[in-house]
């Protein structure tokens, strides 16, 4: 596949992107949905366009280099079946864009629904002084978290010193430097002595039923991000039972788990947990109170005994 067989105008090379995706056996769940949503944006990405252009861009003619990252591109993107934001370097996230690479995860939290509308019905009181992007890979979460509530200081937090370096280009690339901090530990290793309003984390939940059965595109990912022991909940009963000691007394801790809720909400079947819903799709998110955390954490320390 070479730039001579990509079409010059936009609008057709955006059936012939389309096209080829849509005769592949390609999985879709990295920010977009469909092959003809990720048709478009390698192509106005490839382009150098805004990824919100309307109609008018399909008459726009494209050049020899663009053309060339089209065929790349698209060839990679069916041969090694890599997700399309690692082809481009960027992805979207809460309506802004990040740098993103193998260094960790796709962004494409729920969450985000959930910090666009500052964190209501379920926050009161004063916009939240303190957040931790707990887990944090690239940052997305935190970065987002502080780019809506420009009053905020965020810690993000990683195991991985890979993903904290690209966190940190993320900072720096929305200037947040002086209110987003990056500090590497195992969960709350590095947090001794430190409070938060909020703790958002989205950590690794896919259970071994699901992490086998995942589509090929997923595997591209750091299995690190992904995998959390047999029921998918390894990391999440940790932070249940450590997030009371670093939130505030009014804090409240926002926890994704995907797939694996089920798992969690079987184990805490006597507690009366809060599971958000969202209108922009997405499901697994527990929130739950600083004063209902000690509650959770005794109960799931019982399950297991």
């Amino acid at each position: 596949m070479t730039f001579e067989t990509v079409p010059q105008q936009l609008g057709d090379c955006l059936d012939w992107v389309f096209g080829i995706f849509d005769a592949s056996p390609l999985y879709f769940g990295h920010g977009t949905d469909s092959a003809w949503d990720e048709a478009v944006q390698l192509v106005l990405q490839a382009a150098e366009l805004p990824i919100d252009s309307g109609d008018e861009v399909l008459a726009h003619y494209l050049n020899e280099a663009q053309r060339e990252r089209i065929a790349q591109w698209t060839q990679r993107r069916v041969d090694e079946r890599i997700p399309l934001p690692y082809l481009t370097g960027r992805a979207w996230f809460a309506g802004l864009a990040f740098h993103c690479d193998e260094r960790a995860l796709v962004p494409r939290s729920p969450l985000a629904e959930l910090i666009v509308r500052d964190y209501q019905p379920w926050w009161a009181g004063a916009a939240p002084r303190r957040i931790l992007d707990l887990c944090c890979g690239g940052g997305a979460i935190g970065i987002a978290a502080a780019r809506y509530n420009e009053l905020c200081e965020v810690v993000l937090a990683d195991i991985s010193a890979d993903a904290l370096a690209l966190a940190q280009r993320n900072v720096a690339l929305h200037e947040v430097g002086d209110r987003v901090h990056c500090v590497q530990g195992d969960l709350f290793e590095a947090l001794s002595n430190e409070t938060f309003d909020l703790i958002l984390t989205n950590p690794p939940y896919v259970d071994a039923n699901d992490l086998a059965a995942m589509p090929s595109e997923y595997r591209v990912e750091p299995p690190l991000g992904l995998g959390s022991g047999q029921d998918g909940l390894d990391i999440s009963r940790r932070i249940l039972a450590q997030a009371a000691t670093y939130l505030s007394e009014h804090g409240m801790l926002f926890l994704e788990v995907g797939n694996s809720w089920l798992a969690l909400d079987e184990l805490l079947k006597d507690q009366a947990l809060s599971w958000l819903s969202f209108e922009s799709g997405g499901h697994g998110v527990l929130a739950a109170t600083a004063g209902e955390l000690p509650a959770i954490a005794a109960a799931l320390n019982k399950s297991q005994s």
